[in-house]
């Protein structure tokens, strides 16, 4: 299984968007090898988990089109993760030759964004060439060639936020984001047979402490999720945990992370960055 990061910033992106901050200055000045754009990552070329508004950008830079994505896994409504106006380019003169009907799944929140952002602009014809599948907290399911299990998130209580758990029947990936301390119950994964390889870690806060943290993490609450789950015995023995989603505000140069890597035994991610598992 194939892992790859394409964006590895919170919901502002770093730097931020609208910020003129010292951080944000800085990065500016630094240039492109520093920026985080916002949160993506595809699984084997096909599988997307959340689908933000620089997924076209993320195809040019990386070589592929979003027509290759078969699937995407979307974590929860907020637009940084799920951005639905593209959809409407998938069919009529905007798009031909893609090979299958897009499989989207997602809570009814993120329904209701697809149903509304979608609302004007989609043509009947393109409208068959998206399937919209609902999905719930503790549910199991397949995904083409995938299985997965969906664990709520602690990111509010608007919606049914999920955290997913996916595997190609060799490795098994879990992806932790937009969420404080999960109070999920992982002995879910336990009891269906999860093994991990591969866990992506929610640090908005990188290793900032003092802060309300009721929906991001920093490393060490990180660490609280990572003990919790290797006490359970579901995670390989070589099992790598990288930590993600970082917001400008805890001016995440690549240099600071890096030594949050040594400090916590984990894998910083930055753009683009890729581990098969």
């Amino acid at each position: 299984m194939k892992v790859k990061y394409l964006g590895t910033g919170a919901a502002e992106g770093v730097p931020a968007m609208f910020c003129k901050c010292p951080v944000c200055e800085n990065i500016r000045k630094l240039g492109e090898s520093e920026y985080r754009t916002r949160s993506q990552v595809l699984i084997d070329g096909c599988l997307s988990v959340d689908f933000p508004p620089e997924a076209y950008a993320h195809s040019l830079k990386y070589g592929f089109s979003c027509g290759d994505i078969k699937y995407i896994l979307a974590t929860h409504s907020h637009m940084d993760h799920f951005y639905a106006h593209d959809f409407i380019l998938r069919g009529y003169r905007y798009a031909s030759h893609f090979e299958d009907v897009l499989q989207i799944y997602g809570n009814s929140e993120i329904k209701a964004v697809f149903n509304e952002c979608t609302a004007r602009e989609m043509k009947p014809s393109v409208a068959p060439n998206i399937c919209f599948n609902e999905i719930q907290s503790y549910s199991k399911f397949n995904v083409g060639g995938y299985t997965v299990m969906a664990l709520p998130a602690n990111h509010g209580t608007t919606e049914d936020a999920l955290l997913f758990y996916i595997s190609d029947g060799q490795s098994g990936y879990l992806h932790v984001y937009d969420t404080g301390l999960p109070d999920c119950d992982f002995n879910y994964l336990k009891d269906n047979g999860a093994k991990i390889n591969l866990v992506s870690l929610d640090c908005t806060y990188a290793d900032r402490t003092g802060i309300t943290r009721k929906r991001h993490m920093n490393v060490e609450d990180g660490m609280q999720v990572k003990q919790k789950l290797i006490g359970l015995g579901i995670c390989a023995d070589e099992c790598k945990f990288v930590i993600t989603h970082f917001s400008h505000n805890c001016n995440p140069l690549r240099s600071r992370p890096a030594e949050v890597e040594k400090e916590y035994n984990v894998i910083a991610a930055y753009d683009g960055m890729e581990l098969e598992i």
